[in-house]
Order: C-alpha cells, then sequence, then structure tokens
C-alpha cells in the first residue's frame, strides 16, 4: 500500500483524550500526528468543567485528603458492579493516578484537588468526601501565541471573567468575600488592556477551556503537528492490522501509515441523530445535546465498519440542559439546588431529587416521561427571592441584571417565563394549575421545616454543595412565595454519549466476539465508557478519557523500554 505520510502514532481528535495520547506517546519516542475534523481544537473538553476524577492521586496528600488506589477499585466496582468488564474497570482505578503524575511530569498539565468535591454516592464503599475531584486551573491564551485563535470558542462564563472550580463555589456564596474576589477578578479583566482594546475575551481561561490549553501547549513544545479541518474517513487495513487511515486535507485524500496504532478519540455521536435513535431511549434527538457540534460519531462509525464491537449505545453522560436564544445549548450543573426552587412536569408535579447528581435527574426526568406525566421538557420553577438571590445556568441574578435588562429573547423563546401568580405560570406553560399549586404548597410546608420526605433533597453533601449555606436548617430548601414565579424549560440533555466502541484494559478495540483488533485504540467518548451506566463523580468523563489515552499510548510502545 502507497502512503502519503508516515507517523509512528495517528490521533484522530483534539480533546482530552486525542491530545493527552499524543503527549504520551511522543513522550516515549513516537513521531505523532493528531487529526481534527473541525476548524477548532478542543472538542467537548472546551465546553466542559475541565475536572478529572482521580482516586489515589499523589496530590492528595497535600490537601489533606488520605485515598488509596485500593479504596478508589472498591468505589467503582461496589457502583459499576459487572457491568463492566474487571480488568478494564481496575485499569482505570489503578493506572488513573500514573497517567496524572506522567502528565504532570512531562506536559502543562497542573490539576489541583477539590477537597470539598465529593463523589456522587456516599453509600458506596470507598466513597470519599473530597479530593478525587481535581481543577485543572487557569492557564493564559498568551502562552499559545497564534494558536490562540483557533482553540473552541464557544465555551462561556455567566460573567465577562472566566472562574475555576473553587472560584464558582465562592461567589455563589454572595457574601462580603465572594463581591471582594468577584471585584478581584473583573478589576484583572479589564486591567488588561491589550485585549480589552483589541475586544478579545478573557485571556486568562479556566475549566475545560484551561485543560485543552494546557494540552496544546504541550503539543506545541514537542512540535507534535495538529491538522484542522482535516477529518479522517477511513480506517486501512494491511496483513489483518490497522496500520493507518485515510484524511482529508485542503481537499486532498491523504494516506497516513500509522506504525504503531491508530487512537481514535473523536467524542461521541450526540448530534448524530440516526444513531440516537437507533439506539436510544424516545425521545431523543441532538438537539438537546451540550456537547461539541463535531461529535457525530466518527470513530464509533469508522472502526464499527472495521469489524468492532460496540456497547453502552443506550447510555449517555446526562445532564439537564437548556437552549439559550442564540442556538447555545448549556448544561444545568448548578442553580437547581439553590433553596426556592422545585422542578415539576407537565403535571405539576415534582418527579426528583433537583440536587441530586445530573445523570440521575435526566433519568428521572425519562422514568416520569414514560409514567405518562410529560416530564421532557421539564421547568425549574422558583420565585422572586430566587430570581434576585441566584443565577440560574448563564442567566444573572437579579441583584446583578434586573429582569428588564434581561434580552428579550429569553422570554420571546420561551426559554424563561414570567407570571404574577402560579396559575399564571401554569397556564403559560401548558402546566396541569391544580397540581402546580398542591406541589408548591406541599412543598413549602415541608421546606420550611428543612425536610424533603418525597426525595430527601440536601440529605446529602452533594446536594448542599451548590446550594446556600447561609439558608437553615437545609441550604437546598427555602419555600417559593414570593410572586412574580419563573419557570426556565430543561430538555432532558446531556454532556456527550456513553456508548461507543468495545475496549480492554489497555485501550485496544474488541471486535463483536471480543477479539483484539490489531493496531486500533479508542479512548474517551468513542469508547464505551468504563463508567458504564453510573457517573462516580465529577471528573469522571475527562478522568477517564485521558486515563486511557495513556494506557493506549503506553500499551502501542511497550515494545521500546519506556519509562514514565
Amino acid at each position: 500500500m502507497q502512503y502519503d505520510h508516515e507517523v509512528d502514532w495517528l490521533v484522530a481528535g483534539s480533546g482530552a483524550a486525542g491530545m493527552t495520547g499524543a503527549v504520551v506517546a511522543h513522550q516515549l519516542g513516537g513521531a505523532v500526528l493528531v487529526v481534527e475534523k473541525e476548524p477548532r481544537y478542543g472538542g467537548t473538553t472546551c465546553k466542559s468543567g475541565g475536572v478529572a476524577w482521580i482516586p489515589g492521586n499523589h496530590r492528595q496528600p497535600g490537601m489533606g485528603v488520605a485515598d488509596s488506589t485500593e479504596e478508589g477499585w472498591r468505589y467503582l466496582r461496589g457502583l459499576i458492579g459487572n457491568t463492566v468488564s474487571e480488568p478494564r474497570l481496575r485499569a482505570y482505578a489503578t493506572r488513573a493516578a500514573e497517567m496524572l503524575a506522567f502528565m504532570m511530569q512531562h506536559s502543562h498539565v497542573a490539576f489541583t484537588p477539590l477537597p470539598s468535591y465529593m463523589d456522587y454516592y456516599p453509600k458506596v464503599a470507598g466513597y470519599k468526601s473530597g479530593g478525587r475531584s481535581m481543577d485543572p486551573g487557569a492557564f493564559s491564551l498568551r502562552t499559545l501565541g497564534p494558536e490562540a485563535d483557533f482553540i473552541r470558542d464557544d465555551y462561556s462564563s455567566i460573567m465577562n471573567f472566566n472562574i475555576t472550580v473553587p472560584e464558582g463555589r465562592r461567589l455563589g456564596e454572595m457574601d462580603l468575600g465572594a463581591y471582594w474576589l468577584g471585584f478581584r477578578l473583573l478589576a484583572r479583566y479589564w486591567l488588561d488592556l491589550p485585549a480589552r482594546l483589541r475586544g478579545k475575551p478573557d485571556q486568562r481561561v479556566t475549566l475545560g477551556p484551561a485543560l485543552v490549553a494546557r494540552l496544546r501547549r504541550s503539543l506545541l513544545d514537542r512540535d507534535i503537528p495538529l491538522w484542522l479541518d482535516a477529518p479522517m474517513r477511513e480506517l486501512l487495513v494491511e496483513e489483518g492490522r490497522i496500520c493507518g487511515a485515510v484524511v482529508l486535507r485542503n481537499g486532498t485524500e491523504l494516506r497516513v501509515k500509522a506504525r504503531r496504532g491508530v487512537l481514535l478519540a473523536t467524542g461521541g455521536f450526540a448530534h448524530n441523530a440516526a444513531l440516537r435513535q437507533q439506539f436510544q431511549q424516545a425521545p431523543i434527538g441532538s438537539e438537546w445535546t451540550a456537547a461539541a457540534p463535531g461529535a457525530t460519531g466518527d470513530g464509533i462509525v469508522m472502526g464499527r465498519a472495521r469489524g468492532a464491537g460496540l456497547d453502552l449505545m443506550g447510555s449517555a453522560w446526562w445532564s439537564p440542559t437548556y437552549r439559550m436564544p442564540d442556538g447555545r445549548v448549556l448544561a444545568l450543573i448548578a442553580g437547581k439546588a439553590y433553596p426556592g426552587s422545585i422542578m415539576v412536569n407537565r403535571a405539576g408535579l415534582r418527579f426528583t431529587n433537583e440536587a441530586q447528581p445530573y445523570e440521575d435527574l435526566v433519568k428521572d426526568q425519562y422514568a416520569s416521561e414514560q409514567r405518562g406525566e410529560g416530564a421532557i421538557p421539564c421547568y425549574l420553577v422558583f420565585d422572586a427571592t430566587y430570581r434576585q438571590r441566584y443565577p440560574v445556568g448563564h442567566i444573572k441574578p437579579g441583584k446583578m441584571t434586573r429582569d428588564e435588562n434581561l434580552p428579550a429573547e429569553l422570554f420571546s423563546s420561551g426559554l424563561l417565563t414570567r407570571a404574577d401568580s402560579l396559575e399564571a405560570l401554569a397556564a403559560s406553560l401548558g402546566v396541569d394549575p391544580q397540581g402546580l399549586a398542591a406541589t408548591v404548597e406541599r412543598f413549602n410546608a415541608n421546606a420550611r421545616l428543612g425536610r424533603d420526605p418525597d426525595f430527601g433533597r440536601g440529605d446529602s453533601e452533594h446536594d448542599r454543595y451548590y446550594a446556600d449555606p447561609k439558608v437553615q436548617p437545609n441550604p437546598c430548601l427555602g419555600p417559593l412565595e414570593t410572586a412574580p414565579y419563573y419557570a426556565l424549560r430543561c430538555e432532558a440533555g446531556d454532556l456527550d454519549t456513553k456508548g461507543g466502541l468495545r475496549c480492554d484494559e489497555h485501550g485496544r478495540v474488541l471486535d463483536e466476539a471480543g477479539a483484539v483488533l490489531p493496531g486500533l485504540y479508542a479512548a474517551g467518548n468513542t469508547s464505551a465508557a468504563v463508567m458504564g451506566d453510573t457517573y462516580p463523580g465529577a471528573g469522571a468523563t475527562i478522568g477517564s478519557a485521558m486515563t486511557f489515552a495513556y494506557i493506549a499510548a503506553r500499551h502501542a510502545f511497550a515494545d521500546q523500554g519506556d519509562t514514565p
């Protein structure tokens, strides 16, 4: 077979998985090429919080967190059970910390544990109340030089300036210290005169964009080429082994040979409506996902064409989402736990613990829909007190932006609804008014006592993390009693899909019979999630993506006598 280009390691996708796999392979002596079909790099990682969930990591002791990989394994096994093969699950539990140490030594990656960001399921053995979820920190786009112009630019912040996870939580407390922090961050933003005069966004990036920028800087340091606008079209096979791929570049199809292997890290199939309708429960589509537009299942389709098996195709990293008038779909992570709010279906009934992990909330949304209650969409209903005090998604609180100063499209699009009474609100939404009135009456009576006998809202550490500690006895609960009333339309969305190519503990793609497809590896949402149909804690998506990209590269270069 004739080739136009030859490398050791060919990577498709420029998110956390793809760029991690590229850095590792290069450190192990390989010639590496990364190809990205979009005109900008970063993928869904760039739209995420950038948090990685790493049990037993080497930075925990410095934060006063006692943990081990064995405890991480117990927690994962207890939560996920036998739905994922034991060797693959154990590989993640035992090697995630190894990946982190490697990347912090050999790249610009610099995660810091969040000591108060707990795992999601406290009743599972091995649970930790903090330290496994890690923040990527802030990073300056200026370090990227001209490449800063090609990072995904559809990430957004509620403020003009970007904030880290700890800063976001601190600002949410809305006390004197939070205001002082906000003032300092805003002052830093405005004092960056070169960026302001050029109309550029905040050059201090955080969350997912910071992780992407750190990885991109690491590729630049190593002169690892990244081809943009270069979709991978087809996997090539020689003598029963995946030996490379056809890549479209500048309108020309190029045959790229990959001597060590091909890593598929193109994301999930969140924006592939046909695949979603084929494999996932109705109602489903591609219009509710917060994944990057490039997540159309390319790697999954290419692998499947070469005989790869699939798994977990009915699953996703579920999260309620909302569509902004400009078409952006954003995940509703924070805001649903603040007091003075509830989520209701069209029967006017609560159907879930609104403050619980976002994956479980959407599963409850589907269950309510299947009962015929009309929960897709559902509505986050809140009163004037909530509106004044708290942000809801990317909508600033009333103390910062009054209703008359909000974009009119928020209301005209149907995303946000306002009414002078609950009855009028129900009429505008098409919600049963008697059901809503009875639900609010019951909820208010219990909220004043600080309890939720129906769904246990506020009972766990997780519920209280994004709540208001000034409200007692339960920081998640407060009555809805002050007009006007509001509702935010919420869809059964996701961060991306979980189903994909079946892989083993080395990140190698398996065929339908469970045999290895030599030369083909997958990581991130192109592979079937090692987390199964669960979500152990914040950062489980990125943590597993980076870990299996690391494992895959180490396996592909194992016979070179490499050392970390």
